[in-house]
């Protein structure tokens, strides 16, 4: 789903408030409440938020939203995030990459790089370094989920654990204030937790709207990363931990936060 400017804010709204009302929307923009309920219902249909009754709230923290609108939020964030996660991989190495839209803005980023071999469990980083000459791909087996083109499964994790790479570009859905790293698809974990177990260094990328979301599944914790970047970080918890556990945190705002 492409948010349109007065979505994008709508959903900003919701995150800051926690619901959002037709009323008021209605108001604020100066248009019709029958527009803001179309809002509302391609929001709900991606399930970037809920209908209640009157207006909407944030999903529950058991379904994650659809692959396109995910793609969509923070994405300039996430693209910085990407270029700083870049700079970390020196030419010549091995890494995998895990499957989320935030690491495959750091897939992106690699363009420029020589000589790497990448081992991921997804479809759609996999799709764009194979065109790059100087980038060796190797891709997971396992069942392919067709909402994102994510691998997962025990295939996938077997696959997983026959490397020993120099770098990990992991994700999570969700970070809660104890560190805890969360995500949805409990298939999907286990192939995560197989890439921090087989990477010497292990990179954290998640832009800072994660830190306002919640998951069921644990990943694990933010000490088992060696570096966490972010575009903000806003809990001193998280600081403290990344202190307490020699985790390099990176903060890299986008262009248009700078």
């Amino acid at each position: 789903m492409y948010l349109t400017g007065r979505q994008a804010e709508i959903v900003e709204l919701a995150k800051a408030n926690g619901r959002v009302l037709v009323e008021e929307l209605a108001l604020r923009f100066s248009v019709t409440p029958q527009t803001i309920r179309k809002d509302l219902n391609d929001l709900c249909d991606a399930r970037v938020l809920s209908r209640i009754h009157g207006g909407a709230t944030l999903p529950s923290g058991t379904v994650n939203m659809k692959y396109e609108a995910r793609r969509q939020i923070a994405a300039q964030e996430k693209q910085a995030i990407g270029v700083a996660a870049a700079k970390l991989i020196s030419n010549n190495a091995s890494l995998f990459i895990n499957i989320g839209t935030t690491t495959e803005a750091v897939g992106e980023a690699l363009a420029g790089h020589q000589e790497l071999m990448v081992i991921t469990n997804n479809i759609n980083v996999a799709n764009k370094l194979r065109l790059l000459p100087a980038i060796e791909v190797v891709i997971a087996g396992g069942v392919v989920r067709a909402s994102d083109g994510g691998i997962v499964g025990e295939a996938a994790v077997d696959f997983i654990r026959q490397f020993k790479v120099d770098y990990a570009v992991i994700g999570a859905s969700a970070i809660d204030a104890d560190g805890a790293l969360l995500d949805y698809d409990f298939r999907e974990v286990k192939v995560a937790q197989a890439i921090i177990a087989n990477a010497r260094h292990v990179i954290l990328v998640a832009d800072s709207t994660k830190f306002e979301r919640t998951a069921p599944v644990r990943i694990g914790h933010l000490s088992q990363v060696h570096t966490f970047i972010t575009d903000h970080c806003p809990l001193e918890s998280i600081r403290r931990i990344c202190v307490e556990n020699d985790v390099e945190l990176i903060e890299a705002p986008s262009s248009a936060d700078a």
